[in-house]
């Protein structure tokens, strides 16, 4: 599925506000938004998301926003009000507003009305085409591509944040990377996928909602599990429209407790100081591990005293202050199969790079998987010349909570 669909090749647009980049940006941020009747949270969305963003921030990034609405009186007035609220940025090439339509016969995922689809049906067809019709345009603006909907905030610095994740993640297979525990809003993609992901939404049967295919396709180019980060930076705000609460299931955010490290030993081959002890580096409290130069392949590997169901890992390295003596470059793998001398595991697996010297990632498991979990290791990549303080690792084994969406 390298081509666009015919429907896809075809298609049209007309750009109601802005105009394309100059250059190819790092970052395209696309918003699919259908406006309803009543009320319109998409002026909401992108105050928030200029707001949480600099300057320099947005000089890496496009926002684009595809409307969708048969009202031609209610698509001009949403036109006007974001020409006026953010001529700033629609001047600066930075917003760009468009409708597309799709062209040639109907693509099997797509209704007419003779089909008398149900309300869920008609829903599902219209708003997979719609994100697909985004995405398509969407391919040569950016390297990467940032999905959201139109009705969630965002938090400050969220552009920097994806930023340094892709700049770690720069050289390792993936897919989708997922900044938040919603079905839509936070996933991003390379845009080089875009063609065959707008053209996979469009061959599905009209009953298939659009997030489950978002979900589905990383396994089809073998990502086989989600890489999702602890920390969500988009939440939404409000609840869906009536229609749609009845068509989709309810995005609850998903929320953990406070972290509950279960017994465990750690073992390092780092230089150790003084008193100072690798096992600090797991104690939750101001405790921590610290080492000088260390080198390409040194270690630290908490052992658990009995295989867990682990469903969060953080590592914390540097200062809280100044976030001097971070890991420069490092990973973070889980360990299954713990040997019999108590040293480590027989197998390793990638959980993820290191992040500006910091890794917060959900540990996902295959349906029906029975097997826990043994070991956590950080590995340094790359020697340093310096001191290296590993402040923290923090675990998460309970299952975590579900938090209502926010009401306004």
């Amino acid at each position: 599925m390298e081509k666009a669909s015919p429907g896809l090749q075809r298609a049209k647009y007309k750009l109601l506000a802005g105009a394309p980049p100059h250059e190819k940006k790092l970052l395209t941020v696309g918003v699919s938004s259908a406006l309803h009747p009543n009320k319109s949270r998409l002026l909401d969305t992108l105050r928030s998301l200029f707001q949480a963003s600099s300057g320099p921030e947005l000089g890496c990034v496009v926002v684009l926003v595809s409307l969708s609405d048969s009202d031609p009186e209610r698509l001009s007035q949403t036109v006007a009000n974001i020409s006026d609220l953010f001529r700033t940025h629609i001047e600066a090439r930075q917003l760009l507003v468009l409708r597309g339509q799709l062209g040639g016969p109907p693509p099997l995922g797509t209704l007419r009305p003779e089909d008398h689809p149900s309300p869920c049906e008609a829903l599902y067809s219209e708003q997979k085409a719609d994100h697909a019709l985004l995405m398509n345009f969407a391919a040569n603006l950016s390297k990467y591509f940032l999905m959201l909907d139109d009705w969630v905030r965002c938090k400050p610095k969220f552009i920097s944040t994806i930023y340094w994740t892709l700049s770690a993640w720069k050289e390792l297979p993936w897919v989708t990377l997922e900044f938040s525990s919603l079905s839509f809003a936070g996933k991003v993609f390379h845009s080089s996928d875009l063609p065959r992901l707008a053209s996979f939404l469009l061959v599905f049967p009209r009953d298939t909602p659009t997030h489950v295919l978002l979900s589905e396709f990383p396994l089809l180019l073998a990502q086989n599990m989600p890489i999702r980060f602890g920390s969500s930076v988009f939440h939404h705000v409000g609840n869906r429209s009536g229609l749609e609460s009845s068509c989709f299931p309810a995005d609850k955010e998903k929320v953990f407790g406070e972290p509950d490290n279960p017994t465990a030993s750690v073992r390092t081959d780092m230089v150790m100081l003084f008193n100072n002890i690798p096992q600090y580096a797991y104690t939750l409290n101001k405790e921590s591990f610290a080492t000088l130069n260390p080198v390409r392949g040194n270690y630290l590997t908490v052992i658990l005293e009995k295989p867990q169901k682990v469903t969060r890992v953080e590592v914390l390295t540097g200062s809280n202050k100044d976030r001097k003596h971070q890991l420069q470059r490092g990973q973070v793998e889980l360990g299954y199969g713990p040997l019999e001398d108590l040293q480590g595991c027989a197998r390793y697996t990638l959980l993820g790079p290191v992040v500006e010297g910091h890794l917060d990632q959900v540990v996902s498991y295959e349906e029906d998987s029975l097997e826990a979990l043994g070991c956590i290791r950080l590995l340094v990549l790359e020697a340093q010349e310096s001191w290296l303080l590993i402040r923290q690792i923090k675990v998460w084994t309970t299952e975590y909570d579900e938090e209502e969406e926010e009401e306004v």
